[in-house]
């Protein structure tokens, strides 16, 4: 039943969110040239407020729990296990208040209406996974720029989107190349739980009437310790609490 609901109101809520996207690409220019960084990311806020709530459209809906008491003013590298692209609306506009920043693939950079042009002028990280070299540079100068600015940054340490809901295995090389520009950076696990459902057909069907849920863990200092040891503990937080062996 959910997948026969999901035929019929999938073609809405993508026509919804495209909709979303093309109306903010002019905003956000807009509020860049004329009230630089800080409008620039109230409006990227408000976008994907709206794009959270498009999977409503589906009867699906996104349950945000932090109950955590992080510190304001600090760095954070929140480490979360990906599901799908998903994931990222309701990280950015539910973590707004921690400047939360993206690492991405440079391809999603053209051609995306909103999304291309807030990776570009949002202040992320922006790799080439085939060149080496320039992802170290872009994820060290995003170390620099949390660390000058009291920005924070998300980072999904799995590689790619996990399909099933099975975490993978967490990578440590971009977390320990962001503490070596931004050693006080504080640790933070976030687990996402069921988003995978939403788009386990594809993007035709969506599923409707799934409930995905974010949750912040408690934070973790890495202060002293190898990157590889935090990042594993990291990996194994969120396991638990997702009930992973």
């Amino acid at each position: 039943m959910k997948k026969l609901l999901g035929y019929i109101l999938s073609p809405i809520a993508i026509i919804v969110f495209l909709l979303i996207l093309c109306i903010f690409q002019p905003v956000q220019w807009l509020c860049l040239k004329l009230g630089g960084y800080k409008a620039h990311k109230a409006s990227v806020d408000v976008l994907n407020f709206f794009l959270t709530k498009c999977i409503l459209i589906l009867g699906d809906t996104v349950v945000f729990t932090n109950d955590q008491q992080l510190p304001k003013g600090r760095p954070i590298i929140f480490v979360a296990n990906h599901q799908s692209l998903l994931d990222i609306p309701p990280l950015i506009y539910y973590l707004r208040d921690y400047h939360a920043k993206f690492i991405s693939k440079i391809e999603l950079t053209r051609n995306i209406p909103s999304i291309s042009f807030n990776l570009k002028h949002g202040g992320g990280a922006n790799i080439d996974r085939k060149d080496a070299r320039q992802s170290i540079m872009e994820l060290s100068k995003l170390g620099t720029r949390m660390k000058e600015n009291k920005w924070s940054t998300v980072i999904f340490p799995e590689g790619t989107r996990s399909k099933n809901g099975k975490v993978k295995t967490f990578q440590a090389a971009g977390i320990a190349t962001i503490l070596k520009k931004c050693p006080e950076a504080l640790i933070v696990p976030i687990a996402i739980n069921n988003s995978w459902k939403v788009v386990q057909y594809g993007l035709y069907p969506l599923n409707s009437f799934t409930k995905v849920m974010l949750d912040v863990l408690a934070p973790i200092e890495p202060a002293g310790r190898p990157a590889d040891e935090v990042v594993l503990e990291t990996e194994n937080r969120i396991k638990d609490f997702l009930k992973q062996a």
